[in-house]
C-alpha cells in the first residue's frame, strides 16, 4: 500500500505510530506522534492503519437561512463650506446672552453664545474673572458664520460675568487667506442690564430677543465695553450745544425692576450712568450737564 501524507501509520519494529506529515527523499517519512513531535522513519518500517481516503469527519450541515440584506447606513451629508461674504473678510465677533424665562427676568437663568460673523474659522477661549484669576467657561473652534453655545448660568453667578475675556486665532481651511493677529479682548459688563427686559432686543442671530455685545469689529478689538451705558447716551436727541443736558439718576427712571438688587448694586449703576454721561460730552467744551 502506498503511503500518503495524512495516513495513520504504526511502526513495525517499535511501539507507536502517528500521522504522516511529509516525505524526505524516496524512502524516509516524517511521522508526527501523539506528543506532537515528528520523527523520521523508513517507509518500509511503517504499516498504514487508516488511509486518508477512508477517514471520516463529522461536519455540521449548515441550515438553510434566508438571506437578510443588512441595511447600509445613510451616507453622511458632505460638509458644505460656509458662503463667504465681502464683509466677512474682516473679523466680526459677538457675545450673546438670552434669558431662559423672559417672563420672569428676576429669577431667570441665562444662556451665553459665541457668534462668528466672518469668513474665518476661529480657535477661541471664553473666560470670566474670579478674584485675581480667570476661569474658562467655553473653548474650542467655531466655523465661519455660525454661533455656538458657551454656557448656562443663574443669577447667583451673574456677578462673576462682570469681567469677560475672549482670546482667538483666525484661519481658513484648504485655501489662502490674509493673516490675522491673535487677539485677546477684555470686556467689562454691567450685570444690572440683565434685569431690564427692554435691553433684550431683536437681532440678526436669534429668533428671540437677546443681549448682543461686540467683541471684534472689522478686525479691531472693541474698546472697553460698558453694556449699560453709551447706548442710552447715543440715542438721546442732540440738543443745541449750549443747552443743558439733563439725566434723571433716580433708579426708578433707569431700571424697570430693581428686585434682587442690593443698595450697593443700585448705587454702582447710578454712578456708572453719571460717569458715562460725563465721558460722552468730554470733547464738548462749555457743555453744561
Amino acid at each position: 500500500m502506498n503511503i500518503k501524507i495524512g495516513d495513520k501509520v504504526r511502526f513495525l519494529n517499535s511501539v507507536g505510530g502517528g500521522i504522516v506529515r511529509r516525505f524526505q527523499g524516496k524512502d524516509q517519512v516524517w511521522v508526527e506522534g501523539e506528543d506532537g513531535f515528528e520523527v523520521p522513519v523508513l517507509a518500509r518500517e511503517l504499516v498504514v492503519v487508516e488511509s486518508l481516503d477512508k477517514q471520516t469527519y463529522t461536519r455540521t450541515k449548515p441550515q438553510a437561512t434566508q438571506a437578510v440584506e443588512t441595511p447600509r447606513p445613510a451616507p453622511e451629508p458632505e460638509e458644505k463650506p460656509a458662503k463667504e461674504t465681502p464683509e466677512g473678510e474682516r473679523l466680526h465677533v459677538f457675545l450673546a446672552y438670552l434669558p431662559l424665562d423672559p417672563k420672569a427676568m428676576t429669577q431667570s437663568e441665562y444662556e451665553a453664545y459665541f457668534i462668528n460673523d466672518s469668513n474665518y474659522y476661529l480657535f477661541f477661549n471664553y473666560m470670566y474673572r474670579q478674584n485675581n484669576s480667570w476661569i474658562s467657561a467655553g473653548n474650542g473652534s467655531i466655523e465661519p458664520h455660525t454661533k455656538l453655545f458657551l454656557e448656562e448660568f443663574g443669577k447667583d453667578k451673574l456677578n462673576d460675568r462682570e469681567r469677560i475675556c475672549v482670546q482667538l486665532i483666525a484661519f481658513k481651511k484648504d485655501k489662502p487667506y490674509l493673516l490675522k493677529n491673535a487677539l485677546s479682548v477684555e470686556l467689562r459688563i454691567d450685570t444690572v442690564k440683565f434685569y431690564k427686559i427692554h435691553c433684550f432686543a431683536e437681532n440678526d442671530f436669534f429668533e428671540e430677543d437677546a443681549l448682543i455685545f461686540p467683541v471684534i469689529q472689522a478686525d479691531a478689538p472693541y474698546r472697553e465695553l460698558l453694556v449699560s451705558g453709551t447706548d442710552m447716551i447715543r440715542s438721546m436727541p442732540r440738543k443745541p450745544f449750549r443747552e443743558i443736558i439733563e439725566i434723571d439718576l433716580h433708579i426708578e427712571q433707569l431700571l424697570d425692576d430693581t428686585t434682587g438688587l442690593a443698595p450697593a448694586d443700585i448705587l454702582r449703576y447710578q454712578l456708572d450712568k453719571f460717569h458715562e454721561t460725563l465721558a460722552s460730552c468730554a470733547n464738548r467744551k462749555g457743555q453744561k450737564i
